[in-house]
């Protein structure tokens, strides 16, 4: 059973996404917390594996509650999947930096949460095609069209590697690549793995930037 906690400032959304998640079987809210401060408080007393986090909330925003979740030692387990309506590359760029491993808009279906969700807690990042496009413009803006050059190149990289390190660059999921290409979710990730360690990314964001970088993939 999948544990979250719920950081929203609106009861209301606090109410919807429970009724939501506590319909599934494989997941349950254990929490909710009504800021920042609260969620990161709430994390530390129920540890569960993953806390839905609104940005922009009181005492304490979700970026900060966020970094402080992240980096304390006995919620190594817990991930982080940003839920907010500003997609904007500071937002996003700060979210990742800040330990978040999903990030999703607040106009996303339900099917579409469910997914981020268990897509997050078993592992896995989440960009949504908006944050994604976020990142690249925030990378491809900043002097020299990169902060962290990366020292492998995409030229190493398989037929299929390349393919799937495309989808991934247009915002698509592990589950999503695979049912487009007919392959296992686990195939994928290994081949995304795979492209990863060829490129010398520290991350699936680092190996999008790159193939926005190294021509793979073209800026619409």
């Amino acid at each position: 059973m999948i544990q979250i906690l719920l950081a929203d400032d609106q009861a209301l959304l606090r109410s919807t996404f429970r009724m939501l998640i506590d319909s599934c079987d494989d997941m349950t809210v254990v929490a909710e917390a009504a800021n920042g401060e609260e969620a990161v408080d709430l994390a530390r007393r129920h540890r569960p594996e993953l806390v839905l986090m609104d940005i922009r909330m009181p005492v304490s925003d979700g970026l900060i509650a966020t970094q402080r979740i992240c980096s304390t030692p006995d919620l190594a387990h817990t991930r982080v999947l940003i839920l907010t309506t500003f997609e904007t590359d500071e937002y996003v760029a700060r979210a990742l930096e800040a330990g978040a491993s999903g990030f999703l808009g607040k106009d996303v279906t339900p099917e579409v949460l469910l997914a981020g969700i268990r897509t997050v807690v078993g592992g896995e990042a989440l960009l949504s095609p908006l944050a994604t496009r976020a990142l690249i413009d925030r990378f491809l803006s900043a002097p020299g069209s990169s902060r962290e050059p990366l020292r492998g190149s995409l030229a190493t990289l398989t037929e299929r590697e390349r393919e799937i390190t495309a989808l991934a660059a247009h915002g698509l999921s592990n589950q999503e690549i695979a049912e487009r290409l007919v392959l296992s979710p686990l195939t994928v990730r290994t081949h995304i793995h795979r492209a990863m360690m060829k490129v010398q990314a520290r991350d699936r964001a680092q190996l999008v930037v790159a193939a926005y970088q190294q021509g793979l993939v073209q800026v619409r």
